[in-house]
């Protein structure tokens, strides 16, 4: 069984940073996409960011885009999400995600049907 365990996140005051992991364990998995998804309550979940392989092109929603940066390491088991220049806005929580995908775009990777494993999710409270 596949398992998606994150770290990070808290409170903090608006344009400062904050840094979200997220590690694979169980069986060996190494999916095609690593996403990072956010809500708050009574709205869907928003797509924030998506990776595939390491060193590639990430996908950003443009509410983040130039804020945040999303990687992944070489083994292809952990992504991170780096969050600059937080808004009070930002604030929800953030869910993992990760999948095994067929044709990879910014439509696919932005919808949470796409993914077949999720974090627990970890708040982020960005005070005004």
């Amino acid at each position: 069984q596949v398992q998606l365990v994150e770290s990070g996140g808290g409170l903090v005051q608006a344009g400062g940073s904050l840094s979200l992991s997220c590690a694979t364990s169980g069986r060996t998995f190494s999916p095609d996409i690593m996403g990072w998804f956010r809500q708050v309550p009574g709205k869907d979940r928003e797509f924030v960011a998506a990776i595939s392989w390491p060193g590639s092109s990430p996908y950003y929603a443009d509410s983040v885009k130039g804020r945040f940066t999303c990687s992944r390491d070489n083994a292809k088991t952990t992504a991170y999400l780096q969050m600059n220049s937080l808004k009070p806005e930002d604030t929800a929580v953030y869910y993992c995600a990760a999948g095994r995908f067929g044709p990879i775009n910014y439509v696919t990777v932005a919808h949470p049907g796409s993914y077949g494993y999720w974090g627990q999710g970890t708040q982020v409270t960005v005070s005004s």
